[in-house]
């Protein structure tokens, strides 16, 4: 059993036990790194849990461990940066030979580990209209790996899903094959790529070399997240190329995620924004209410709380906390604390007290769109409904068209948020307009001066 699978049963075992808010604090961040000498080594996010959760629940770890392991271990607690100066002091300490190198690279906790949270399935990831078509590329891969949609390219704003489905692709694999899977994100690729300039106790970097190329190219499935943060880094780049060719030329998957198009990632070279397009580029766009709803009744039936939550709360959640899922997933957490701790039974108004900072953080990502739609509205002598809705009548098609325009030009919003914000408008149909528009402004005074006045009314 590896350490991800033995830890995913471990913390059920724990929730089990002990009430699902105290789970959530103290355990549903945290990961099994490694169980060495006896000893079982977790990461936790903050300092505060190291002491609670040896003082409270050390107990009842030892025992989940000795349940499904059949030994006793001790618990060590670690954070992240406590992991990251141990790998860099490991990293100082290349192998001076082959016999060394063959060890490492078949140590279960180094090179076969494959970085996956067997927390984020396909089971568990909500489906709507804005995911679906990412969902089914995405077990399309899984289902096929190298043979179908080589690279799969995922691509969407920060906290719509990519992650999870580039994790769910891998639980897939590794469950239903003997496949290498290997999880990084752009930033470990780099860091790894750094140590190739390191020389061991005999001058040279043969053997970091060695190991680099075992652990990215003697593999089945490469899962990079991230992967804008390789802008900048010309000679990471050119490794990743290279590792890239080698991977796909194997028919190896790769699968990528970004929080722009490859089109749009002009900080990386040609060559490899052109490979990207080689497999299905696939985006992932906001969620749209009905999604939103779906999500915090998933989330709130794995809190398995014993608080009833009024549909009215719920709908009220989805209308104002944006499109971030991370943000929606939190706010039940926030909410059953707040629940808790005053003593009072979940409605309405404790939820506006127990959300407003969240509240307002989503009204101010989607108001600058209102208020352009609004604008645009009242000088065209037609409703918002109007904007967005499906109609092609010129009267309304082309307010909708400056309207977009003017979202993009004056807020950082993505054409597919626009899209979402106007009806569930395809991303293309935003981009269509703001250039449509755009062009015409050039030639067409008028509409260049209606701008003008649209845009001073809206700031």
């Amino acid at each position: 059993m590896n350490t991800s699978v033995l830890w995913s049963n471990i913390l059920d075992k724990i929730k089990s036990e002990i009430n699902s808010l105290s789970f959530q604090t103290w355990f549903e961040e945290t990961e099994l790194y490694d169980i060495k000498n006896g000893t079982a080594r977790i990461i936790v996010p903050y300092a505060i849990h190291k002491n609670h959760i040896l003082l409270n629940y050390k107990e009842i770890l030892q025992n989940s461990f000795l349940e499904l392991t059949g030994k006793n271990v001790d618990i060590e607690l670690l954070l992240k940066e406590d992991i990251e100066e141990e790998s860099s002091e490991e990293k100082n300490v290349i192998p001076n030979n082959t016999e060394t190198n063959n060890n490492i690279y078949n140590n279960d906790n180094l090179y076969l580990n494959t970085n996956l949270n067997s927390r984020y399935t396909f089971d568990n990831f909500i489906v709507g209209n804005s995911n679906k078509f990412a969902h089914a590329a995405a077990l399309a891969v899984a289902e096929n790996p190298g043979k179908m949609y080589n690279p799969l390219f995922i691509y969407g704003n920060s906290g719509l899903g990519k992650t999870h489905l580039m994790h769910a692709i891998g639980n897939y694999i590794t469950k239903n094959s003997d496949k290498k899977v290997l999880y990084v994100t752009s930033e470990q690729f780099v860091s790894d790529f750094i140590g190739i300039n390191k020389k061991d106790e005999s001058g040279t970097n043969f053997s970091y070399v060695d190991f680099f190329k075992q652990k990215y190219r003697n593999i089945d499935v490469l899962i990079i997240d991230d992967i804008q943060y390789l802008g900048g880094a010309t000679e990471t780049q050119k490794e990743f190329f290279h590792t890239f060719n080698n991977l796909y030329g194997d028919n190896k998957q790769i699968i990528i995620s970004s929080d722009r198009s490859p089109d749009d990632l002009k900080i990386l070279e040609d060559r490899l924004r052109t490979r990207f397009c080689w497999g299905l580029p696939v985006d992932i766009y906001p969620p749209d209410f009905e999604l939103r709803v779906a999500i915090l009744k998933k989330r709130i039936a794995g809190e398995a709380i014993n608080k009833y939550i009024p549909d009215q709360v719920i709908e009220y959640m989805a209308s104002n906390l944006g499109s971030d899922i991370r943000m929606l997933e939190g706010s039940v957490t926030r909410l059953v604390a707040y629940s808790t701790i005053m003593g009072a039974e979940i409605d309405l108004n404790l939820a506006m007290e127990a959300l407003k900072d969240y509240i307002n953080k989503g009204i101010s990502e989607k108001n600058d769109i209102n208020k352009i739609q609004k604008v645009v509205a009242e000088y065209f002598k037609i409703s918002i409904d109007d904007l967005k809705s499906k109609k092609r009548n010129s009267n309304i098609s082309f307010p909708r068209q400056i309207a977009m325009y003017l979202c993009r030009k004056l807020t950082d919003e993505s054409f597919p948020k626009i899209g979402i914000e106007f009806g569930g408008k395809d991303h293309s149909t935003v981009m269509h307009s703001c250039e449509k528009i755009e062009r015409e402004i050039s030639v067409n005074k008028d509409l260049s001066k209606t701008i003008e006045i649209l845009e001073k009314e809206i700031k």
